[in-house]
């Protein structure tokens, strides 16, 4: 069983979801509460449910290649020739991203279905499952990523969405003085992240998943130093500062 050309289904599926009821799903709902709060709460729902069907049976074709790890790519996303630089938006398979998959999307459509009778009757119904949708799209670009910079995006876009939500009934100012401390309090892990990939990439010349990992260990035992102009230091002490900054990005985005 090989379902991995199914990959692309799991970034596709939230989104559409996201662009449905973002665009139209107010005027189904405006047009007859009733039934426009099914198909906009339904619709939603059905998107992270068909996603996390999508990551069982990415989790099977795994299990059948003996959970060698897979990249789909999907297309060159930034690429600059003069600087060597190339970055695909590339979808990794592995047993870590397909667990989290399974954790993003299978505990995100249990609340998007709680949130379907806990939102009954809001003036906003089709916005809230808007963002909800959206923020299960980025959880997935965050996991599923091949790269940092996809992992960066997922990042961004979980922690855009956190504001949106925690701030979602923004005539309360509790709500809204909550949302714009959350997001202050997540550009302090942000400035860490950017400077750790700063750094992954002067030290590997990639930001790829793969390659990184695997020239971290032939460097290592190499001896490789790694130099800053006129300054070197040993790869052991420079992926000891980009490993610390990595997790000062992760205890931000925790500390909202």
């Amino acid at each position: 069983m090989n379902a991995f050309a199914l990959a692309p289904l799991i970034l596709i599926l939230p989104f559409v979801g996201f662009l449905f009821n973002g665009l139209i799903g107010r005027r189904f709902v405006d047009a007859d509460r009733a039934v426009g709060e099914k198909w906009t709460g339904w619709i939603a729902s059905g998107m992270a449910l068909s996603a996390f069907a999508v990551s069982l049976a990415l989790l099977a074709s795994l299990s059948a290649h003996d959970y060698h790890a897979q990249v789909i790519p999907l297309f060159d996303w930034i690429v600059i020739p003069a600087a060597n630089f190339h970055v695909p938006w590339a979808i990794q398979v592995d047993t870590l991203s397909v667990t989290m998959m399974l954790v993003v999307t299978g505990v995100g459509s249990l609340i998007h279905i709680y949130a379907i009778g806990y939102m009954h009757g809001d003036k906003d119904y089709s916005r809230f499952f808007a963002y909800f949708n959206l923020f299960i799209f980025f959880m997935l670009v965050l996991v599923s990523g091949s790269n940092y910079l996809m992992l960066f995006v997922g990042w961004e876009g979980v922690g855009l969405c956190s504001f949106l939500l925690i701030g979602f009934w923004f005539d309360s100012v509790a709500n809204s003085d909550a949302a714009r401390k959350a997001f202050v309090a997540n550009r302090v892990g942000d400035f860490a992240m950017v400077i750790a990939m700063i750094l992954t990439f002067w030290t590997f010349g990639s930001l790829e998943f793969n390659t990184v990992f695997s020239g971290a260990e032939e460097l290592f035992h190499a001896g490789h130093m790694v130099t800053f102009g006129t300054f070197a230091a040993p790869l052991g002490t420079v992926v000891t500062a980009i490993t610390a900054l990595f997790l000062m990005g992760a205890a931000g985005k925790s500390a909202q």
